[in-house]
């Protein structure tokens, strides 16, 4: 397994596809702007939710039958100093803090993904900073994609040092993890307006998927999301479609990805798409302002809006669990 890491939140409503794959009428609805977690059970591809406290009342039976678990985290933003929270790196640590608390009962998470903008401005200081506190996780590996706050400024070299080694191109790699192939890709090397992927990266993914069955469970993780959220403000990559149109014929993918700073969730066809919260500050709904950027909330409410994601495999169901939650609970 190579080293890099995840953790995600989960919308609490779901929108269903339309022709483009959006409701636009209740596309505003997939906003999960707070608090309750959400425990997801993937079967063929499609996910079922239940209330955390729900699912806890459920018992600890499955829990003896989980095969392996881990953790989403992104968007960071160490260096960020500004008013929607001066002190990024405490809330950072505070998500570390929330993925080492292990409910009595339950396994620690094996390993953890962080997809993207790990730094705010691709800075050495910001870099070590985040490695620093990233390294107090108790997990056994962090496997990481890049942001385009991690790339953009000086072309992913500081990135690469610290978190590419191994990886190929601009950063795109894959791996198996206890039957499930997890696969890295780096849609941030072109975002003048909207993610790219780019034909390399692509012919990549082609010839990375020709050797699997069909039956293989697979997790995508990305930065940008692969779908189109909301393209007047680049929330979407412009070649995703070719990069999901390889993933048709396999019966489980999870597509997780950061950038937005808050949770949407859709389904479509055998492909569940996750977008996580922020360890660092909040970004509107879409198309509720004039632009995206860091969004102030009102005091004491920070943490309600910023998060991490638990993913769990139950062996011998093909199943992936995903409970989230923001770093407000158990506070």
């Amino acid at each position: 397994m190579n080293r890099f890491q995840h953790d995600t939140v989960v919308p609490e409503t779901q929108a269903q596809p339309s022709s483009d794959g959006i409701d636009r009428r209740n596309f505003l609805g997939c906003m999960a702007w707070a608090g309750t977690g959400l425990l997801w059970t993937m079967t063929g591809g499609v996910p079922t939710s239940r209330l955390l406290a729900q699912a806890a009342k459920a018992g600890a039976g499955a829990v003896k039958n989980e095969d392996f678990s881990f953790v989403q985290i992104s968007d960071s933003h160490i260096g960020f100093n500004k008013g929607a929270n001066p002190d990024v790196t405490g809330t950072l640590q505070l998500a570390i803090n929330k993925i080492n608390t292990v409910p009595a009962g339950m396994k620690a998470p094996d390993f953890m993904i962080h997809t993207g903008d790990i730094t705010q401005n691709s800075k050495a200081s910001e870099f070590d900073t985040a490695s620093q506190v990233i390294k107090s996780a108790k997990v056994s590996e962090v496997f990481y994609v890049p942001g385009e706050h991690d790339f953009s400024l000086d072309d992913g070299a500081l990135y690469k040092q610290h978190y590419g080694k191994g990886t190929l191109g601009s950063g795109w790699y894959s791996y198996d993890y206890k039957g499930v192939h997890f696969i890295g890709l780096n849609n941030c090397v072109q975002v003048d307006a909207l993610g790219n992927l780019g034909a390399e990266q692509l012919a990549w993914l082609k010839a990375d998927l020709a050797r699997l069955g069909s039956s293989t469970p697979i997790v995508v993780f990305a930065h940008i999301p692969l779908w189109m959220v909301y393209e007047k403000w680049g929330w979407g990559t412009s070649d995703g479609a070719q990069a999901l149109a390889l993933l048709k014929r396999f019966g489980s993918v999870t597509v997780l990805n950061g950038h937005i700073h808050q949770v949407v969730q859709k389904v479509e066809g055998n492909v569940a798409f996750h977008t996580a919260m922020a360890t660092a500050f909040p970004q509107p709904a879409p198309g509720s302002a004039p632009n995206p950027g860091p969004m102030a909330v009102p005091p004491g409410k920070l943490k309600s809006v910023l998060g991490v994601t638990n993913v769990k495999l139950v062996r011998g169901r093909s199943h992936l669990a995903v409970v989230d939650h923001t770093l407000a609970e158990g506070a």
